[in-house]
């Protein structure tokens, strides 16, 4: 066995260790070492967590990249149709990174009940809309189908339910105005097959779902005329370059936009947490840090005449650093093993039981979203238990320092 660590695990495992002056020290630094994880963990998976939930919910009623007509300026209205025939779809071979593309059109109408009137966007999807998200936004009914002949189905949100007291089944009166010059409107009457709610507040309260096939008729449109298309990627970290090349591949007559461009002001509010998350991290690392500095410096006091022993009897003062950074070692893995203990317990909880509600009109979400990988709390964990150990290597100098024939006679 190694000489230093024999040392250090008698030392450890020593009764005069557990009840001697330094033992609160140590228990303060190990309890430093425990919040700092906990703090680091639940910063990260919360802050993390927050930024994929909201842009998933982007995603979800945008597309990660929108194609349009340059003359639509991505309104919420789709004004001018393109046609469908492209060479980009329903496949886009000349760019990587492209994992689905779908075809939309919006329109701009209102529900109008007998006691009350909502403005609203409808969004027409078709056959090859992706679903996935909307699934898990279901609160009530089902997803429509539009895969056959033409119907009446629509998803509504909760918000425009409650609102105007709709419940699934209800027969929806919509209303759309046809030509801006003679206020032409035309109506059109729909059934709520499925109410759901992505609580984000901004999307909830315009979108209603229907299919694409009612869009065209209400614009006179051709079958094969759409409003955008709108394309996912693979790798969302890669989407801005994803989007130049998606913009370099398609035709002069049509423009592309990113979710980051279209929605600036959410993505760089996103982009902030980053810069949080780091700087608790660093905060958390410095304070446990100094802590464990403190921790083996009285150590050290309180071993001083061991020190001069072990010098006495030829050990070096690389060898006799090693014994109290072995120690130290202990001490943060001590740390480490109850803030992972208790950090990753309370994001499980609130993972599977949703403790901690969040207000949506703020948050975009109903409750914390939590992000846990494998990876992240790996390196995590190695990050912080390296610089403390780094910032151990300074203060363990001063054993140098310490003379054998003082050590053996200091009390």
């Amino acid at each position: 066995m190694n000489f230093e660590f024999f040392i250090a695990r008698r030392i450890i495992a020593s009764k005069d260790y557990k009840s001697s002056i330094s033992a609160p020290i140590i228990k303060i630094a190990i309890t430093a070492i425990a919040i700092g994880i906990i703090m680091m963990l639940v910063s990260i998976a919360t802050g993390v967590g927050l930024q994929e939930k909201i842009r998933e919910k982007v995603s979800a009623f945008n597309g990660d990249i929108i194609i349009t007509n340059f003359d639509t300026n991505f309104s919420n209205d789709s004004q001018i149709p393109i046609s469908k025939n492209q060479d980009f779809y329903p496949n886009f071979p000349s760019v990587d990174g492209i994992d689905h593309i779908q075809v939309t059109a919006l329109k701009g109408g209102v529900i109008r009940t007998a006691e009350n009137f909502e403005g609203i966007v409808v969004k027409g999807v078709g056959d090859d809309y992706n679903w996935n998200a909307f699934s898990d936004f279901i609160i009530e009914g089902r997803l429509p189908n539009y895969s056959e002949n033409l119907n009446d189905e629509i998803l509504i949100s909760q918000y425009l339910a409650n609102r105007l007291t709709f419940k699934v089944g209800d027969r929806v009166n919509t209303f759309f105005l046809q030509d801006a010059e003679n206020k032409k409107t035309r109506s059109l009457g729909l059934q709520i097959v499925g109410i759901y709610n992505s609580g984000f507040q901004q999307f909830d309260e315009q979108y209603l779902i229907t299919d694409i096939r009612h869009i065209q008729r209400l614009n006179k449109w051709d079958d094969d005329q759409i409003g955008a298309f709108e394309v996912f990627v693979d790798d969302f970290d890669n989407i801005q370059e994803v989007g130049n090349a998606v913009y370099n591949e398609t035709a002069s007559t049509l423009d592309t936009q990113t979710i980051r461009q279209k929605y600036g002001a959410i993505f760089e509010w996103l982009d902030l947490f980053d810069f949080n998350i780091f700087l608790i991290i660093g905060i958390m690392i410095l304070v446990a840090g100094i802590n464990m500095i403190t921790a083996l410096l009285v150590l050290i006091l309180e071993r001083t005449q061991m020190i001069g022993i072990l010098k006495a009897l030829g050990s070096n003062d690389w060898s006799v650093r090693k014994v109290f950074i072995y120690n130290a070692m202990y001490l943060i893995g001590v740390g480490l093993f109850w803030g992972n203990l208790i950090g990753l317990g309370l994001l499980f909880i609130q993972k599977y039981f949703k403790l901690f509600p969040l207000n949506p009109d703020t948050y975009y979400v109903t409750e914390a979203p939590v992000y846990i990988d494998a990876g992240y709390i790996l390196l995590l964990n190695g990050g912080t238990f390296l610089l403390c150990l780094l910032m151990l290597l300074i203060p363990s100098y001063i054993i140098a320092k310490i003379s054998p024939v003082k050590a053996i006679r200091f009390e």
